[in-house]
């Protein structure tokens, strides 16, 4: 482990339209001890082209190929590979404000915190808002986390020093993978810290998960049911209040 370092994990599947803005977001950061490990989940695009044009300008910047197993398997690949104390999952059309690192590890190192989140501004297709900006809590725990979640996948960072490495649950592939990633850091951190600042970009397509909360309200009933294991009624519970939440969430 490299102390000081942020390893900033992204998986790639068919991204060649957007991943070129959000490498270069992150080459924009004013933070600049990071590594960014991007993983090839067998795309058939010109996602690795575009990739390697820009591991030859910038050492920090690795590409690594693997048949397509969903996001889950490539998140876990890069976190294998992963040399930083610090670990964000930053997905192939998100984009960070070129602050977003010094941000976060200052709310990390305000709250002596393993694991911070922040608020972020949604955006369509062309780069444009979308949606008003989701602001987060200023702090959630297992319980809150349950009900909605409020750690986006590309504005989390995680310190592994006290708990170790934390891998994602690839039998997910790609549906509530990243969710179940941040449960199960947060049985052990007990609680995390949020940054009301909007310091990131959340890109809302119409065939993604964001854009059709209707295709994961089976797979988010599981996730209560048989992964955290709630029993029934405690999983109709907190999938009433994840979907009323949602739908306060997601409305433009």
């Amino acid at each position: 482990m490299q102390k000081g370092l942020v390893s900033i994990i992204t998986p790639v599947y068919n991204a060649g339209r957007f991943v070129h803005e959000t490498i270069e977001s992150v080459m924009a950061q004013t933070y600049p001890h990071w590594e960014m490990i991007l993983v090839d989940d067998g795309s058939k695009d010109n996602s690795a082209e575009i990739i390697r044009s820009y591991v030859q300008k910038d050492s920090r910047i690795q590409l690594f190929s693997q048949p397509n197993g969903g996001s889950a398997a490539a998140r876990n690949n890069g976190i294998r590979r992963a040399a930083g104390q610090y670990i964000a999952l930053l997905d192939a059309d998100d984009l960070w404000n070129n602050n977003f690192l010094e941000s976060q590890l200052a709310l990390m190192k305000k709250h002596d915190a393993c694991l911070v989140y922040g608020s972020h501004r949604r955006i369509d297709e062309h780069s444009k808002e979308c949606m008003r900006p989701f602001i987060v809590p200023e702090k959630v725990n297992y319980d809150s986390l349950l009900k909605t979640c409020s750690i986006s996948c590309l504005t989390g960072l995680y310190d592994i020093t006290q708990f170790g490495k934390m891998y994602l649950r690839e039998d997910l592939r790609s549906l509530r993978d990243d969710y179940v990633y941040w449960l199960e850091i947060l049985k052990k951190c007990k609680v995390a810290y949020g940054n009301k600042e909007i310091i990131a970009s959340y890109r809302v397509l119409s065939n993604s998960t964001s854009g059709k909360k209707k295709k994961v309200i089976k797979p988010q009933f599981l996730v209560y049911y048989k992964i955290e294991k709630l029993g029934l009624l405690r999983s109709i519970y907190y999938l009433i209040h994840w979907a009323v939440n949602g739908y306060s969430k997601y409305r433009a």
